[in-house]
This record gives structure tokens, C-alpha cells and sequence, in this order.
């Protein structure tokens, strides 16, 4: 009998059937590619560009083998040279598109796209990529009527529910979004991620039913890892909504064990760069690069730990005249990450060493290529936006060489509600055990501390205790570092209509509440590895450890 195929597998299908090489020995260097033998297959590969340098199919297969040994620029060289060679060859201009998407290339990315939809405008996978790169860039109604129409047509699908449900939950449509991430349950219910789309919500509350549910899941021998992971953390969360602390906890360290078996991510190499950051970055370090840069005031950083009350404070500077938010923006990790690998590699020397050779003009340089990359997200001419990227604490330095008059927001939370909050959240390839996210938040400290000594005064702090505690003063307060009026619709943040993506948004979209402020003592009686781990950052906060100062 003849399997029926929803529109997004037949579309695959014909993908891959478009994709096979015809020739004998192509497919074998294929095969190759997929057993992972890449010294082989680049041997027979050469060998026949040698002889064959025009045949798009083998210089598809070239691109292959780059992207799959993680070499994306040798990759995007070889699948332009496809489309020099043949301008039709979806399944090159697919993979090029993926390739921008991936590495945050979204004008481009969104140039290749609207070239796949104007050959073929109902494709199911070039629909499905254009909602993804409109989501990026903030386009989310356009982005959410694609999946809404993706969904339907692929109604046996979780993962087109699921992604339908992310994009009204940045919407603010949260009815809606409950309803597409119970459709996702009903296609599957060992869906983890369509539970952890309601859990994430911070707001929902599981019913009895739903627990059962997830229990009965969780349990199965037959479902994969990922499904497994996020259910226990779904558990977690809804036991602690029901006050049940005690098998809350047991359920998101359970979670986390299976979650750092999976996550490639070493605190300790984190903590010796920040400490060559101490070294590197000194006064000096900065007085003789006074005049690099782009001189513009428009971009406004909001970083440190996550779960911080970073996406409160972007949401109350959103409702602003003059203040656009946009989204937590990828742009100066990349920075750090590609734009300085060439001279990495040429001087071997490692970030953020390497910027103590790079040309002072070259700051200008990236400061230019920031604010280029940034317009596709800013859909107003406000003068000012919000780049909320909690992570950019680790390039505090090089925000300064590239943009010195933008303004730099530390948004910081009692060490030990921060850390168990990144505790109970699902970040997939960052979650750290209770001892490791007390070290990093140390180590965040002592290196903000080191700017506070360095830049005096480039840096303001917001204490997210005090801003629950005397809003007005406190927004007043960040309004004056920021060079702007107060205006009254700061303080009723909660009715700025924006998309929101981060884990807060249904939390922001209300009033301030306290109730968050000492959430954790319910779970004190387990975290004593984690306070151990604080130290003094915990008895000292919000002030910095003397030990800690001047380091």
C-alpha cells in the first residue's frame, strides 16, 4: 500500500531525489560523506574536480563536506560557485540559505529565500525557512501566519504546531498559543517540546491530568533523550506551581544530570579567559585606544547572568518614545567569534588576547558592520534601541572598542534565585550543575567589577530586588545614566504591545510583583552545593566581595 506523505515530507522527498548524485562515483563519495569518512571522500573528491571543475553536482558535494566538518566559509564558497554554474539548482541555493540563516546572515538569508519562493511560491520548506528568518529578524505576524498555514496543511506534525505556538507566544497571543501547543500534545504526546511550550510560559498551570500525562511519558523506554529531558523539567515546574518542592527539585536535577551529558560546555575554560580579560583590559589598555570606534549612542546592551530580570528592564525601556527593543541579537559574539578568527589564527593568539594587535581603525570597522546588521531588526526610526543579549558580559571590552558612547545595562539578581532559575530552565547546550552556576556567577562579579574599575561609570547596575521594590525610582534612575525624560508609560510597561521572545514574556506582560524575590528558600534546603559554590558573592550582595574588587 502507498504511504501518504503530508506536504512537507513529499517536498523533502523530491529535495533528496534532486540531491542524488546521477553518476557512479559521485553517489560513492556520497556515501562516503554519511559514514563520516571525510579524509576519503575529500581524496576522491579532488580527484575528480581535478578533472570535472565545472560539475555542479561534485562542487555540491565539496560544500557538503565543508559544512559537515564545520567549515561554513569554505562551504558558502563552493555553493555560490554552484549557482554561478547553475542559477536553478534548488538544492544548492537551499543549503546557501540554511548556511546564511545559520551563521545570522538574515538579508542575505532572506534574499536566497524570496529567490526559492519565486520559483516555486508554495514549497512547504522554503515557506518554512522564510518563517524562520522573519521570526529572526522580528517579523513575527508574517512569521506566525506562515506557520498557522504550515500547521494546518501538516496537521499530523508537532514540530509545525510547536513552532506555530512559539510564534504567537512572542506575539502575546497566549490563548492561541496554549491551544497550537496542545495540538502539538495531541500529534504526540511524548512531545517534550510542546510540554516545555507550556511550561516555558511561566504562567500556565498543568492540571492533574496533564501530570499524569507527562509521568506516563516520562516513564516509556521507547522515547528519545530530548523528549525524556524536557518532560522532567515540564515535572519539575509543575510540582513546584503545587508547592511540592521536595520532588520539584528531584525532577529538575534529574533533568539537568541528563542535560549536562549532552551539553559541551566547560565553566572552567569560561573562567581563564575572563581571567586574561582582567589582564588584558586595563586602563592603559584603553586610554591609548580612546578614538576607535563608531562614536553613535543609539545601541543600548543589557547583559549579565540570564534570568536576571534582563528582559524586565528591556520591556520597561521598550515602552519609551525614544527606545526600540528588539530581540537578544547575535551580533557581537559573532564578532568575536568570526570577524577576529583570521587574525587568531595569524598571530596565534586566542580572544580577547587578539585584540591587543588588531588595527585601531578596524574597531570603526565593526562598529559600522554592527549597526548595518542591526537595521534589519529595527522597525521604527526611534533613536535608540535595546540589544539583550545576556551573554555580551563576556565582551564588555570589545563593546567598548567598537561602539564607546553606546550604553552598557548590568542587570543583576540575588545570586542564588539567578542561579537556581538557570536551573530549572531548559537551555539545551549552556545548563551548568548547581556548583558550576555558582562559579560562573562569581566569576561574572569579578569581571564586571574589574570594568567598574577600569571604565568607571561606563557600566550601570540594576538590582533586581530594587527595581520590584521602588520601580520609579529605580527606572528614573536608569533613564538619567540613559541621557533621557521620564515618561510615565515606563512604569505601565505591562501594556507595551511588542513581540517578546525570551522565557519572561508572559511575566513582563504583567504588573511588577515580589513574589519571585526569595521563590527560592522553598527549594534552600538542596542547593547547599550552589551556596557553597557563591561564597561570599552571596553574603556580601548586591555589594561586590572585597576580595573580588580591584582584581
Amino acid at each position: 500500500m502507498k504511504m501518504h506523505l503530508d506536504p512537507l515530507a513529499l517536498a523533502a522527498a523530491n529535495l533528496r531525489a534532486g540531491r542524488a548524485p546521477h553518476k557512479p562515483r559521485l553517489r560513492q563519495i556520497a556515501d562516503d560523506i554519511r559514514a563520516r569518512q571525510f579524509d576519503t571522500a575529500k581524496r576522491r573528491l579532488d580527484k575528480w574536480l581535478a578533472a570535472h571543475s565545472d560539475d555542479v553536482e561534485a562542487v555540491l558535494l565539496a560544500a557538503m563536506l565543508e559544512l559537515r566538518q564545520g567549515k561554513p566559509a569554505q562551504a558558502k564558497a563552493h555553493l555560490s560557485r554552484c549557482l554561478e554554474l547553475a542559477p536553478a539548482f534548488v538544492s544548492a541555493r537551499i543549503e546557501l540559505a540554511k548556511l546564511l540563516f545559520n551563521s545570522h546572515s538574515f538579508d542575505e538569508a532572506r534574499a536566497e529565500a524570496e529567490k526559492l519562493l519565486a520559483a516555486e511560491n508554495n514549497n512547504p520548506l522554503f515557506r518554512q525557512l522564510q518563517a524562520r528568518i522573519l521570526a529572526a529578524v522580528g517579523d513575527d505576524d508574517q512569521s506566525a501566519a506562515i506557520w498557522k498555514q504550515l500547521a494546518r496543511e501538516n496537521s499530523d506534525r508537532p514540530e509545525c504546531w510547536i513552532s506555530y505556538g512559539n510564534a504567537l507566544r512572542a506575539a502575546g497571543q497566549r490563548e492561541e498559543c496554549v491551544n497550537a501547543y496542545r495540538q502539538a500534545i495531541a500529534c504526540r504526546r511524548s512531545s517534550g517540546l510542546a510540554w516545555w511550550g507550556l511550561a516555558n510560559l511561566k504562567t500556565y498551570a498543568f492540571e492533574d491530568a496533564d501530570i499524569m500525562a507527562m509521568q506516563e511519558e516520562a516513564k516509556r523506554i521507547d522515547i528519545v533523550p530530548e523528549d525524556r529531558i524536557n518532560l522532567l523539567f515540564c515535572l519539575g515546574k509543575a510540582l513546584e506551581d503545587r508547592g511540592d518542592y521536595a520532588k520539584s527539585f528531584e525532577h529538575y536535577a534529574k533533568a539537568n544530570a541528563a542535560r549536562r551529558q549532552h551539553t559541551d560546555y566547560e565553566w572552567n575554560e569560561i573562567a581563564a579567559e575572563l581571567q586574561v580579560q582582567k589582564s588584558l583590559f586595563t586602563r592603559e589598555f584603553f586610554r591609548t585606544r580612546a578614538e576607535t570606534g563608531n562614536r553613535t549612542a543609539a545601541p543600548i546592551f543589557i547583559l549579565g547572568r540570564p534570568r536576571s530580570g534582563s528582559t524586565l528592564i528591556e520591556q520597561i525601556l521598550a515602552s519609551h518614545s525614544e527606545v526600540e527593543g528588539t530581540s537578544e541579537l547575535p551580533y557581537i559574539a559573532d564578532f568575536a567569534r568570526q570577524f577576529l578568527g583570521q587574525e587568531c589564527r595569524a598571530h596565534n593568539l586566542d580572544y580577547p588576547q587578539i585584540l591587543s594587535t588588531v588595527d585601531h581603525s578596524r574597531f570603526r570597522v565593526l562598529g559600522d558592520e554592527y549597526l548595518r546588521r542591526t537595521r534589519l531588526h529595527r522597525k521604527t526610526y526611534r533613536p535608540y534601541f535595546i540589544d539583550k543579549s545576556p551573554a555580551n558580559y563576556h565582551h564588555i571590552g570589545l563593546i567598548h572598542l567598537m561602539l564607546p558612547n553606546a550604553r552598557i545595562i548590568d542587570a543583576r539578581r540575588h545570586p542564588a534565585a539567578c542561579c537556581l532559575s538557570m536551573f530549572k530552565h531548559n537551555y539545551t547546550d549552556t545548563n551548568l550543575r548547581l556548583d558550576e552556576l555558582g562559579h560562573v556567577y562569581r566569576d561574572y562579579v569579578s569581571l564586571t567589577a574589574h570594568f567598574d574599575l577600569v571604565l568607571p561609570g561606563r557600566i550601570h547596575r540594576v538590582i533586581y530586588e530594587d527595581m520590584v521594590a521602588n520601580p520609579e525610582t529605580e527606572i528614573r534612575r536608569v533613564l538619567e545614566y540613559l541621557g533621557l525624560p521620564f515618561e510615565g508609560a515606563c512604569l505601565r510597561f505591562h501594556e507595551t504591545k511588542r513581540p517578546i521572545r525570551t522565557p519572561s514574556s508572559e511575566q513582563v506582560r504583567r504588573p511588577i510583583s515580589a513574589g519571585a524575590v526569595e521563590h527560592w528558600r522553598h527549594f534552600e534546603p538542596w542547593l547547599g552545593v550552589l551556596l557553597r559554590s557563591l561564597g561570599s558573592v552571596l553574603t556580601a550582595y548586591p555589594e561586590v566581595p572585597e576580595e573580588l574588587q580591584g582584581m
